[in-house]
């Protein structure tokens, strides 16, 4: 798949925005990992926060796990709270790769599982969010990657073709889902790695002696 002709979807968190709630929560815990862990394996956990991602607002999310873990209150409202502090900034590699795209005119969308709640308070903290000609939020949707149904919408909506759709997504298995439906899977690891695929698709100048991921060519 060498084309000039392509369309950039880039997943946002883990990929070009630095999104992790140990930046928060190491501060809460004043160090001490192992309760940390504890706590976002246990309370806080990734399977509850897809919840919100797919549509359920933080005030019914708060409540559900107040209820179960009274005495982590005020951990868990945190959590929606404090969410700022998750964001530890943008990541500048990526960011870069993002606007050189943009400058050699390639379009450029996002596709991204975030809650709406939170997505919105966030969009004027990066200016580079402005560059993608559209943004699919799952808690818009109520869909959540990897569901296929996310991906078609954002097909749909767009007008877009899977065969010329190049994905990005840190996490691997939304990788296998938009390659499924027909698009070029890239897993995003690093910027150079990245940038070295991009370039082997025509999309980018040639990075001589960048390796490429072998879990990348996914189409």
């Amino acid at each position: 798949m060498k084309e000039n002709n392509l369309t950039v979807v880039f997943d946002l968190g883990g990929v070009l925005i630095d999104w992790n709630p140990r930046h928060l929560y190491r501060k809460l815990y004043m160090g001490d990992e192992a309760a940390m862990e504890k706590f976002l394996s246990e309370i806080c956990t990734q399977e509850w926060n897809m919840q919100q991602d797919a549509g359920r607002t933080w005030a019914e999310a708060a409540a559900v796990l107040k209820a179960e873990y009274p005495r982590h209150a005020d951990m868990i409202d945190a959590f929606h709270l404090r969410w700022h502090e998750m964001i530890d900034g943008q990541i500048d590699d990526a960011v870069a790769i993002l606007q050189e795209l943009r400058e050699r005119d390639i379009p450029l969308y996002a596709l991204t599982n975030w809650s709406q709640e939170t997505f919105f308070d966030t969009v004027n903290r990066f200016d580079f969010l402005s560059w993608f000609r559209g943004i699919v939020v799952s808690g818009v949707e109520k869909l959540v990657k990897p569901d296929p149904r996310i991906f078609q919408l954002l097909l749909d909506r767009y007008g877009l073709a899977a065969e010329h759709i190049v994905y990005i997504d840190d996490n691997f298995s939304n990788v296998e889902a938009a390659a499924a439906l027909g698009m070029h899977g890239i897993h995003f690891v690093c910027a150079d790695i990245l940038g070295a695929e991009l370039a082997n698709l025509g999309l980018l100048p040639n990075r001589t002696g960048k390796a490429l991921s072998s879990e990348s060519n996914m189409s």
